[in-house]
C-alpha cells in the first residue's frame, strides 16, 4: 500500500521557518520524482517544488523561490521541505505526492503573528 504521511507543519510567525517531512512507504521511492503542492482556503492546489529522483535537481515555483528548499533522503524514504521567510501568504494545507499523484493528507501551515 502507497502511503505518503507529512509532519512539521504549525504556526509561525511571519520571517520564521519550518521544516515539513514526508515519510513514504509501499512504493520504489527512489525511482520517484518527488513535489510538495499547497491548497490555500478557498484556492485551488498549487505547486510548490519538485526534486528529481536522485536529489541532484530541484525546481521551485516563483512565489517560493529563494526562500524554500525541497530535499531528500533515499536512504529513509523520506521527503522535506524547508520553509524560511515565511509570509502570510504561505498559508496553507501542504502535500507530498509521488510522480504518480499518490499523496499525504497532508500538514497545515500558518503564518500569523
Amino acid at each position: 500500500e502507497v502511503q505518503l504521511a507529512e509532519s512539521g507543519g504549525g504556526l509561525v510567525q511571519p520571517g520564521g521557518s519550518l521544516r515539513l517531512s514526508c515519510a513514504t512507504s509501499g512504493f520504489p521511492f527512489n525511482s520517484y520524482i518527488m513535489r510538495w503542492l499547497r491548497q490555500a482556503p478557498g484556492k485551488g492546489p498549487e505547486w510548490v517544488a519538485a526534486i528529481n529522483s536522485a536529489g541532484s535537481s530541484t525546481t521551485y515555483a516563483d512565489s517560493v523561490k529563494g526562500r524554500f528548499t525541497i530535499s531528500r533522503d533515499n536512504t529513509k524514504n523520506t521527503l522535506y521541505l524547508q520553509m524560511d521567510s515565511l509570509k502570510p501568504e504561505d498559508t496553507a494545507v501542504y502535500y507530498c505526492a509521488n510522480d504518480r499523484g499518490a499523496r499525504g493528507q497532508g500538514t497545515q501551515v500558518t503564518v500569523s503573528s
